[in-house]
């Protein structure tokens, strides 16, 4: 079946006691035993969920995985993705990934001894260079948050190949309708359910999608020992909001594209990191391993920080806040929002400045967003 006929069908027709067209919500923290040896599939919720067992069926077939887990954050399911190393293994990842993910890394783990390289992955070269004996995983973000930098990932796993190291990609600015890193050789795949495949900005989730038996039987051993499961609530949610994830990203990607468009030739305007723009210096990229162009970008306002603030005072149809992947438009400022548990050398390092402003754009009508947009601007 086509992707947009699994989103609506997978994992749905659950309920044969009343035959209901949407899967049911089985809030119920434990289920009886039918005696010492047998249950019906599900004994603590913790542990396992009908409600959650179908939304990770679903989300594994989008992205052609034999396993998901759904956990309860999108850092959840990062650090799922980290216990399945241990102190003393290094691990290779972007220069400007997620901030929430660089605090994660460069804080948390590496205080209890993990080892991390920050490298700049727009050049396979540089991760081989950053390879050591110790090296056991390369975290791909692709495109990257929020300057929509494009890692080449089969290129990507390639090295991890004759390394013998595991990639783990974060697709949670394409979603599987766009971007199927399973392709290109990638061994896990991880969301921020919160953002486009659930896409209406009421739960937060994450999940890790496996493709082999035996990360699919370690991320699951993980994610019940450390109690990181979501509830059967936000995986219902979940579950509604991806059957719409194809003509969703569609709207999502319209608006985008016409909006950086508009910005690329606006006076006030310095620079447009947006890949669907064909002077982006990943576009061809683009086209080669996504299917569409997404619907973040960010852009450089000219005249800093106080333009910025101008801009946020007279935008109207977006609003003033993190997350992304929603039906409504967003603006933020990672220099204090999304990036700011990174140092300021690590921002400017990653090319992240006091004129940097990222957007998420929803479903509106493109001519709306832009006039909006313009006006905020002039």
């Amino acid at each position: 079946m086509h992707f947009e006929t699994r989103a609506v069908h997978t994992g749905v027709n659950k309920d044969t006691a009343y035959n209901s067209c949407i899967t049911p919500i089985y809030p119920s923290s434990t289920f009886y035993w039918d005696d010492l040896n047998t249950t019906k599939g599900y004994d603590y919720t913790r542990s396992g969920n009908p409600t959650r067992s179908a939304m990770e069926e679903n989300i594994a077939s989008l992205e052609g995985g034999i396993d998901c887990k759904a956990t309860s954050t999108g850092m959840s399911a990062i650090t799922t993705c980290m216990h399945l190393f241990k102190p003393g293994d290094h691990i290779i990842a972007g220069h400007d990934i997620y901030g929430g993910t660089y605090r994660l890394f460069a804080d948390v783990f590496t205080g209890m001894g993990f080892k991390f390289s920050f490298v700049n992955m727009g050049d396979s070269a540089n991760v081989k260079t950053a390879l050591t004996t110790e090296t056991k995983a390369i975290w791909i973000e692709t495109p990257s948050n929020p300057l929509l930098n494009l890692v080449d990932i089969a290129a990507i796993t390639a090295v991890a190949k004759e390394a013998g190291c595991t990639t783990i990609a974060d697709n949670t600015f394409l979603s599987p309708y766009l971007q199927r890193p399973f392709e290109h050789g990638v061994d896990i795949v991880i969301h921020s359910t919160t953002k486009y495949l659930n896409g209406h900005s009421d739960v937060v989730g994450g999940c890790v999608v496996t493709r082999d038996e035996s990360n699919k039987e370690r991320v699951a051993y993980i994610v019940n020992a450390l109690g990181l499961a979501c509830s059967p609530f936000d995986a219902w949610l979940v579950l509604r909001g991806v059957k719409t994830l194809g003509p969703r990203m569609e709207a999502h990607q319209r608006g985008a594209m016409a909006l950086a468009r508009m910005l690329h030739e606006h006076p006030a305007v310095e620079t447009v990191y947006y890949p669907g723009l064909e002077s982006h210096s990943g576009h061809e990229l683009a086209k080669r391993q996504q299917d569409g162009f997404g619907a973040m970008f960010s852009f450089d306002v000219a005249g800093g920080r106080p333009a910025a603030e101008r801009f946020f005072e007279k935008v109207t149809l977006f609003a003033l806040a993190e997350s992304l992947g929603g039906v409504e438009s967003l603006v933020e400022y990672p220099e204090t929002m999304s990036h700011a548990s990174m140092t300021a050398a690590a921002r400017r390092e990653a090319g992240i400045t006091e004129k940097t402003i990222r957007v998420s754009v929803g479903i509106e009508h493109p001519d709306d967003l832009v006039a909006d947009v313009r006006q905020a601007l002039e």
